[in-house]
C-alpha cells in the first residue's frame, strides 16, 4: 500500500496492526503519532526500539488488558527483520482484542522490508505501507500544513528557502518551524536567514562521500552554492577531507587497522570510521599524490580567475578528480 490509500485508511478504518517503512522518515514518525493520539495511548504505550525489542515481553503486554483500563499500543522500532513467526504471533494477539495496536517502523532495506510483507497482510487483519522521500512539492505541501496546523505564518517562497537551507530534510524544517512559531509574527525569508542554522557544512561532506564513491555530484555541487558557500570555502573543505583520507589510508597501510583517535586526535563515531576507511581503500597511494597536485593546481586558477569564472572551473575541477578515483 502506498501514501494516498493509507491516508484513505486513516480516515476511515486505520489498521491495527501496520508495517511502515521506506524513506520518509518525517511522515513514518508523523503517523506514529497519529496512532498515538487517536489510540490515547500515551500512558499505556510500549516502546521496543532496535536492540531493546523482546519477544516475550511484547506478547505478554499485547496478552493482557491495559493497567490504564485503555489501549495496548506495542511499537516496535529497528532495523533488523523479526521472525515470521514472532510476528505473527504478535498480529494474532492484536485482532483478539479491538483494545489492541501494533505499529512496527522497519528502518532497513526495503527490498529487506518485502519479505515482511506476508506477515503485515490484509487476510491476517494487518497492512503494510511504504513511505518514499517526498519531491519539493510534496515538501512543501507537507510544511504548509505543518505551518497551519501551529499557527505560523509563513509566505511559499520562505518555505522553499527553508527547505534549501536545510537541505530539503523534512525533520529538520519541521522542527525549525515549531521555532519560528514562537516569534509570534509572520516569517520571512530574512528571518530564516537570521535565526537558523544552515546544513551547508553537512552538505560538502555529502557531497565529498558522493565523489569518492564516483556517484553524480553536479546537483549536489548546485545546491552547495545555492545555500550560499562560495567556491574557494568548497575547496578548502576538499582539502581538508582529502588530508582525512590520506591518513586513514596511510594508517591503515602501516598498522593494517583503523583507529580514528589514533589517526584525528579524536574518535569518530563507529559509522563514520567504517566509512572513512572504505572511503581510504578506494585509492592507490599513487593517485594520493595526484589529487595533492591538482587542488593545488586548482586553488591556484580559482585565485587568478575572475569570480565569474570560478563556479565553472570548480565544476571542472571535480569532474577531474573524479578520474583520479
Amino acid at each position: 500500500m502506498y501514501k494516498q490509500e493509507f491516508e484513505n485508511l486513516l480516515r476511515t478504518n486505520p489498521p491495527r496492526a501496520i508495517l511502515l517503512y521506506g524513506e520518509n522518515s518525517y511522515l513514518i514518525n508523523s503517523y506514529i503519532q497519529h496512532y498515538i493520539n487517536i489510540t490515547d495511548a500515551t500512558d499505556s504505550l510500549m516502546r521496543q526500539y532496535f536492540d531493546e525489542y523482546n519477544f516475550d515481553s511484547a506478547k505478554s503486554y499485547l496478552s493482557q488488558s491495559s493497567l490504564f483500563g485503555g489501549t495496548n499500543l506495542l511499537i516496535i522500532k529497528r532495523d533488523k527483520k523479526i521472525p515470521k513467526k514472532e510476528l505473527d504471533t504478535l498480529i494474532e494477539l492484536v485482532n483478539k482484542s479491538s483494545d489492541n495496536y501494533l505499529l512496527f517502523y522497519y528502518q532497513g532495506s526495503p527490498k529487506d522490508a518485502k519479505s515482511l510483507q506476508n506477515s503485515f497482510s490484509p487476510k491476517k487483519g494487518a497492512n503494510w505501507v511504504r513511505l518514499f522521500e517526498p519531491n519539493i512539492n510534496e515538501s512543501l505541501d507537507i510544511l504548509q500544513k505543518k505551518a497551519k496546523h501551529i499557527g505560523l505564518e509563513i509566505d511559499h517562497f520562505a518555505l522553499q528557502h527553508l527547505m534549501l537551507l536545510l537541505n530539503n530534510n523534512l525533520t529538520l524544517c519541521a522542527n525549525e518551524l515549531n521555532k519560528l512559531a514562537i516569534l509570534g509574527t509572520k516569517v520571512t525569508s530574512r528571518d530564516i536567514d537570521r535565526l537558523v542554522y544552515s546544513t551547508a557544512p553537512l552538505a560538502v561532506e555529502q557531497l565529498l562521500i558522493e565523489l569518492f564513491e564516483k556517484k553524480p555530484i553536479v546537483n549536489t555541487l548546485s545546491k552547495l552554492l545555492e545555500l550560499g558557500e562560495d567556491e574557494f570555502s568548497i575547496l578548502r573543505s576538499t582539502q581538508f577531507f582529502i588530508n582525512q583520507i590520506f591518513l586513514f589510508h596511510a594508517f591503515m597501510k602501516l598498522h593494517g587497522h583503523i583507529d580514528s583517535k589514533a589517526i584525528l586526535g579524536y574518535k569518530l563515531p563507529k559509522q563514520i570510521e567504517t566509512q572513512k576507511a572504505n572511503l581510504a581503500l578506494r585509492v592507490k597511494s599513487s593517485s594520493m599524490l595526484k589529487i595533492f597536485e591538482h587542488l593545488l593546481e586548482v586553488e591556484l586558477e580559482l585565485k587568478n580567475s575572475p569570480s565569474t569564472n570560478r563556479e565553472l572551473l570548480l565544476y571542472g575541477a571535480f569532474i577531474k578528480l573524479q578520474s583520479y578515483l
